[in-house]
Parts: structure tokens; sequence; C-alpha cells
């Protein structure tokens, strides 16, 4: 596929407080396109936020940031626009009720409509076809899935995926946008070791053909620039729930408890703050 200009990824004492208290605190991070980022730390101290903020899904309320030089929050559209979602709970996960193919065919249709350029959506409808399934088989080329491997082929509902495969498809999903920073959360959770490894691949290629990647982990992987959660922590059971609180203030790292606080502040207000809602539902 058409290689990406990565987006560099610049933040000092960067911060997000929410109605609970802060999600992180005083994060500072330098990468350059094309790196591939983790974000580590315990469960409840912010890494999902951190990923939202970053993204431009979520209002910062201090410290500064800029992706690909644009500043953060000022330019949080512009973020939204160059910057893609993997699988993030409660904000782009893949609907289990649907097929592969059907999530497919509707990223395919999301990005048509909202983020062709007013040229593109002026060519005969067969050229359009023609290039939006191009985008879609090489996403799935650089996710490393392949629908005829499956057990029924595109028609492989996403409950019947196993974790890594759907790691793959969220990952073409987002890739279909041909986007300059992709965010992946919770990248290797509840992998065994040879599938862990496998993700860890396929993030570090894609990063390696030009995309920046933003991955939330449990731990990083060898060359990776790394983002680690130092403060403190919420102490609850891994089971428990969104609503419960998160307070914790290291450099961005945490799961459910992020999301809170995420439905409070996520960034959509304007019209293309709702496009890229639609855009990003992960259904596509």
């Amino acid at each position: 596929m058409d290689s990406p200009q990565g987006a560099a990824v610049t933040a000092e004492d960067f911060g997000l407080e929410g109605p609970r208290g802060w999600a992180f605190r005083s994060v500072t991070v330098e990468a350059e396109p094309g790196s591939l980022i983790a974000v580590v730390g315990p469960s409840g101290s912010g890494r999902t936020s951190l990923l939202l903020a970053l993204t431009g899904r979520m209002r910062p309320t201090e410290g500064s940031a800029e992706v690909a030089g644009l500043p953060l929050p000022r330019k949080m559209a512009a973020v939204r626009r160059i910057s893609a979602l993997g699988p993030v709970q409660g904000v782009s996960e893949l609907d289990p009720a649907l097929t592969v193919g059907e999530h497919l065919r509707e990223r395919a249709l999301l990005q048509r409509r909202f983020d062709a350029s007013l040229r593109a959506l002026l060519r005969p409808r067969a050229e359009r076809v023609t290039e939006a399934r191009r985008r879609v088989h090489e996403a799935l080329e650089a996710a490393g899935l392949d629908p005829a491997t499956l057990p029924k082929r595109e028609r492989t509902s996403v409950r019947d995926l196993e974790r890594l495969e759907a790691l793959r498809l969220s990952v073409a999903l987002a890739l279909i946008g041909r986007p300059r920073l992709l965010a992946v959360d919770d990248a290797d959770l509840k992998l065994a070791d040879a599938d862990r490894a496998e993700a860890w691949r396929l993030l570090r290629s894609v990063a390696e053909s030009g995309t920046t990647v933003l991955a939330v982990c449990s731990d990083a992987p060898e060359g990776a620039t790394v983002v680690v959660s130092t403060g403190a922590v919420t102490d609850r059971p891994e089971d428990e729930g969104p609503g419960d609180n998160d307070t914790g203030t290291g450099t961005g790292t945490g799961t459910e408890t992020d999301h809170a606080d995420a439905e409070t502040t996520v960034e959509n207000t304007t019209e293309e703050g709702t496009a890229d809602a639609l855009a990003e539902t992960g259904r596509a």
C-alpha cells in the first residue's frame, strides 16, 4: 500500500483531569515519524486516556503536545483526521454480531463518504469502487489477515475470531484510511506468548511501512519508544467495571477505568467530530 508519512509525537508535562481526578499527568513523549511507541504500566493509570488524548479524541487539561506538528488541544480535529483507532474498548470495538466482510464494506463506505476529497467524490462510481477495493486489499495485506483462511471466509462472524485475528481485523480497518498515526489499546491483552510476538511483529511492520504506531500494552517490545506510568494506581479488582475511579498520575496507563472519564470528555461536538465518531466505530 502507499506508505504514509508517519507523524512525530511529542509531549511535555501532558495531563488530563476528569470528573474523578487525574487520568494521567506529567507525561513526556518524544518519538520520530514511523516510531513504535509502547505505553506501559498497570491497569488504572491512564493509558487509554493518554492514547485518546494523543489522537485528538480527548481534551488534555495541562502541558503541551504535538502530533505531526499539530498542537493539542488547539488542533484536535486536524489530529483526528490524520490518526486512526484500532481496538479501543468502548470506543472503537468490533461488533461481534457482524461478519468480517460486513466490517470491511462498512469501513470502506465510511471512508469514501466522510474522508474522500471533493475531487475523489466526483470520479466515476466504478473508479471509486475499484479504489475502495484496492484500499481494503492493501490494508488486509498490511495487517496480515487473509479472509480466505477463516472458517467461513468473509462470512465469519467477529465472535468466532481468535484474539489475534480480531486484532488484525481492527488494524486493517484502521489502515483503510491510510493514517499517519495508528493507536491500538491493549495490544498484548490475553495473548499467548507466540501470539503476542506475532502481534508485535504486525505493529512493528506497520511502523516500518511509515505509519507511527501508539500501542498500549503490559510489556514493551524490544526497540520500542517506551512511555512508562510512574504514578499511583487505584486499588481495584481487575474485573471491576468502568465506573470506578481512575486516579493514576503517571505517564498514561490504564484500560477499563479510562472509559468513564472518556465518556464525558471525548471531543465530538463539531460536525467533523461527528463524522470522525462514525468513521471510528470499528464496524467497517
